[in-house]
């Protein structure tokens, strides 16, 4: 059963849980269309207009000013964020945006009710402002009302939302407007952000997290929530991680899978629905590089660049072809030569290594990027995107770096 403190981040979700059916209406009038054409994912490589930009650029829901360009007009179509140059990487959170620029500093847009813009003010400028006091940043993750950066000393900061300990900050009170430490963190090599919890990779392979654990999602064997970081029980030899909703998900040796957290829709990977305060291994998945979680679904990455995906798969994110659920991994269809992966609430985006981008599941407000506004059910490419470098999906648009 979720638990009752989860009923707000359910409000941001339920548009799109209740209008499902109804998508998958729309979405059944779209398949006939697309059997008369068929799919490929076969893109040209042709110059764009933001081709060998260093700037940045976003598509889908722009109500809070998550494209950071002056106004709050949706687009289904990538357009360019206002004032970023040298930009390194980005990360969408629920409804703002990060970059990390070359310099090793931090530039921040969209919803700031909770502080999470970390510009020491919880105004909603409407254009890309600094993080107060960041330098020598080497990466930066946006949870829904969150963030975190990775210091070049292996030290973590954070800011937005602490209502549940996520900033891992004692001192830092129920918000913080300006980056605060995490407390005791040392030799930290990796970062990422959930919904209202954190996680951080170290450098000798085992995992520290910290914030709301409702369902288990920090994996310490409770769901107790913790205001300073907790080491994940019994992981060792960790590649690279994920946070989402209410779980989390490690890349271990060989290339294997853990997961632990709410299990509701089968996220979890292991065949079954019932949700773990402990990692449990994904069923029948090897030589793994990387993983994406999504709000109630998972997705990962492996080395001959094809992608898995597991859970719920009502706005057809798992890109299989199908709106069922699956609680082991299934394939998606017709993906090759993947780099990286960025899961959404309901979403995917995934970096060619041609350097074009894909995307699936759902397309409320054009957060596919392929100019229109139906969901799909398997890949279908960002419209007009080359030569990216970085992508991230936020709860409900997306962001790429060319």
């Amino acid at each position: 059963m979720l638990s009752a403190r989860r009923n707000s981040t359910r409000r941001d979700l339920s548009t799109e849980m209740a209008s499902s059916k109804r998508r998958r209406r729309v979405r059944a009038l779209a398949a006939i269309g697309a059997a008369l054409i068929p799919f490929t994912l076969t893109m040209a490589n042709s110059e764009s207009a933001f081709a060998g930009s260093s700037g940045a650029h976003a598509w889908g829901d722009n109500g809070l000013s998550q494209y950071g360009n002056g106004n709050t007009t949706p687009s289904t179509v990538p357009v360019a964020i206002g004032g970023l140059s040298k930009v390194k990487s980005v990360s969408a959170g629920g409804y703002s945006g990060l970059a990390l620029l070359a310099n090793g500093t931090v530039m921040s847009w969209g919803d700031n009710a909770k502080g999470q813009l970390g510009d020491g003010a919880f105004d909603a400028p409407t254009v890309p402002v600094p993080v107060s006091g960041l330098s020598n940043v080497k990466a930066v993750y946006a949870g829904r009302d969150h963030c975190l950066a990775l210091l070049a000393n292996g030290t973590v900061m954070s800011w937005g939302s602490n209502v549940y300990g996520e900033l891992g900050n004692t001192s830092a009170g129920i918000v913080s407007d300006l980056p605060v430490p995490v407390t005791g963190l040392t030799g930290v090599k990796a970062i990422a952000a959930g919904t209202s919890f954190s996680l951080a990779l170290l450098t000798n392979g085992t995992v520290m997290a910290w914030g709301s654990n409702s369902d288990g999602n920090l994996g310490d064997g409770t769901t107790t929530d913790r205001h300073v970081p907790v080491p994940v029980v019994g992981l060792t030899g960790v590649k690279s991680l994920s946070a989402s909703w209410y779980h989390s998900m490690a890349v271990v040796a060989k290339g294997a899978v853990m997961t632990w957290g709410d299990n509701s829709y089968g996220e979890l990977g292991d065949g079954s629905t019932t949700s773990s305060s402990v990692p449990v291994p994904v069923t029948g998945l090897l030589h793994v590089k990387g993983v994406a979680a999504g709000s109630h679904f998972s997705t990962a990455l492996l080395s001959n660049g094809s992608v898995e995906a597991w859970g719920f798969n009502g706005d057809g994110e798992l890109g299989n072809g199908t709106t069922t659920d699956s609680h082991v991994p299934v394939a998606v269809s017709g993906l090759s030569g993947v780099k990286s992966l960025s899961a959404g609430w309901s979403h995917v985006v995934g970096l060619l290594a041609t350097g074009t981008v894909v995307a699936w599941g759902s397309n409320l407000n054009g957060r596919l990027g392929d100019g229109a506004t139906v969901d799909s059910n398997i890949p279908v490419p960002v419209s007009g995107l080359s030569g990216v470098k970085s992508i991230s999906a936020g709860g409900t648009f997306s962001l790429a770096r060319p």
